[in-house]
């Protein structure tokens, strides 16, 4: 029976066949002093010449080191305007970078690292002392800072005579290993090509109308493939300005939209959460705001309305995963329906997949997404298993997301059937909770589910069985967990049960646990 392939409604378009850096970087010259990006809480602005010579610099810097194809450097640090000349030397020179969360604990930064096989690392003063925790045991041969920090080698250090052009590369070479926990399990390297990426940023801002006169703020994270991709990148490619801010602050997110005038923010829905209903919104002119662009996380249609309300301009999400380099689905402008992630991108298929007969269906039928485009991953590193779990043969992704499609082409996510916990648009794999809770003396069996939750979208939470005639207490239990993992992973209650409801295969019945949890 022939498979039911649902294709974009939007034309399709031409994916250059370049590397990465020209590509992003393929207006520089022409924009000169034009700020390409600017520290929000300073003011301190690099302009996109600047920007192409820190580039050069660093690139022909770390090639005079030996540093090149089949290298990896890491980076740790917030966003600031430096973030996208490291990590665009280190794409010059046909190197990678893998991208770390500055919230991770020392032995989580350890663990990518080590995964990643990176030898050197770059972070900021402020996180310097993680760092050199972290990197005990790897490859990693050195640390420099962004800025200037005691007892440590500067960036700018690194730079050398500047590197005229790209080093030649396989356009399916990796250029980027962000870590993501993908359907299941712990966090993995994903293996993005120059390919993926520049495919995606067509892909993304043409349907987007992206254009050089816009400024944004890039409040979501760089490491995060959201921010890199569809602010950093895009942003750069079009000829916008980014205005970085390092964390989110409400009051300063507020000032800097309205100080630059931004007609487009892109955000997670906990901001939507803070526009729709926080009364500090009154006090900042937010009149040139036109979209705000909401992902990472499901955002329900009752909310991007109060907020489309508040604002007067359009509150629209889309739809992607690490894994997608990330963008698949889009709102495209004028294109908003509630409850919709919008439509598929160009140059990508979807099939919605019975998760049970393993048939494709037709329009308006619940079963998991699958996607095939350029934008596609090229696997896991380190793990064929993983990627033979996640990609076929054929080259369809399986997302773990339950969709429809609906005649005009619109797709809602409807139900989720990955374990993975969404808390802030952050990624929260429960097997990883769950291992480092079975390394607590006193508990002898554990499971992890996300509850439902208006501001986080999903909170982490845990069930634990306690060994015999052990009396730990619940609050001994998060304290143990607090001290091992980032805060967006924390657990935000324990319960103790007398056994976990699972499978006859041995598989937690988390759905058991939610419908306790439901049944209060």
């Amino acid at each position: 029976m022939a498979s039911i392939v649902h294709q974009s409604p939007l034309p399709s378009l031409e994916i250059p066949e370049q590397a990465l850096t020209p590509f992003t970087m393929a207006n520089a010259a022409q924009l000169g002093d034009k700020p390409a990006l600017i520290d929000g809480p300073t003011g301190r602005t690099l302009t996109y010449s600047q920007l192409d010579q820190g580039i050069r610099a660093l690139a022909g810097g770390l090639v005079a080191r030996g540093f090149g194809k089949g290298d990896v450097l890491a980076i740790l640090a917030p966003n600031l305007p430096e973030y996208a000349v490291v990590f665009h030397g280190v794409a010059m020179t046909g190197g990678a970078v893998t991208t770390i969360n500055p919230t991770y604990t020392a032995k989580e930064i350890r663990h990518q690292l080590t995964d990643a096989g990176a030898t050197m690392l770059v972070t900021v003063g402020m996180f310097l002392d993680t760092a050199r925790e972290a990197i005990e045991g790897t490859t990693v041969e050195s640390i420099h800072v962004i800025g200037e920090a005691e007892g440590a080698e500067p960036l700018t250090a690194l730079f050398g005579e500047p590197l005229a052009d790209q080093v030649e590369v396989d356009l399916d070479d990796v250029v980027v290993l962000p870590y993501s926990s993908g359907t299941t399990g712990l966090s993995k390297g994903v293996m993005l090509t120059h390919r993926n990426l520049v495919a995606n940023i067509q892909q993304t801002r043409v349907p987007m109308d992206l254009t050089a006169e816009e400024s944004f703020v890039a409040v979501l994270p760089f490491f995060h493939i959201y921010g890199m991709q569809v602010l950093m990148n895009s942003g750069l490619r079009t000829g916008a300005t980014i205005i970085t801010m390092p964390r989110f602050d409400p009051m300063q997110f507020l000032e800097l939209n309205a100080q630059h005038g931004c007609t487009r923010a892109f955000v997670a829905p906990p901001i939507v959460v803070f526009l729709a209903k926080h009364p500090a919104v009154e006090g900042f002119d937010l009149s040139k705001m036109e979209t705000i662009f909401s992902g990472a996380a499901p955002l329900s249609a009752e909310l991007a309305e109060e907020a489309a309300g508040r604002l007067g301009c359009e509150v629209v999400q889309g739809y992607g995963m690490t894994e997608l380099s990330p963008v698949t689905q889009l709102t495209t402008p004028g294109g908003y329906k509630p409850g919709s992630v919008g439509v598929t991108t160009p140059n990508t298929e979807i099939m919605i997949v019975d998760p049970l007969s393993g048939e494709s269906l037709g329009t308006d039928a619940e079963g998991e997404l699958w996607i095939r485009g350029p934008q596609v991953m090229k696997g896991y590193l380190n793990n064929e298993r993983a990627t033979a779990d996640t990609i076929t043969d054929d080259g369809w992704l399986r997302t773990g997301d339950v969709a429809k499609v609906d005649a005009d082409g619109h797709v809602y996510i409807v139900d989720r059937l990955k374990e993975l916990i969404k808390y802030k648009g952050f990624q929260v794999p429960p097997a990883e909770l769950e291992a480092l809770l079975l390394t607590h003396p006193d508990v002898a069996d554990a499971a992890v589910i996300g509850i439902p939750d208006d501001d986080a979208g999903e909170l982490p939470i845990g069930y634990v069985v306690l060994k015999e005639g052990r009396g730990t207490t619940e609050d001994d239990i998060k304290a143990f967990v607090a001290e091992e993992v980032a805060t967006y992973k924390q657990l935000h209650r324990i319960t103790v049960l007398d056994e976990i409801p699972k499978s006859a295969s041995g598989k937690i019945l988390r759905r058991v646990l939610r419908d306790r949890n439901d049944a209060g």
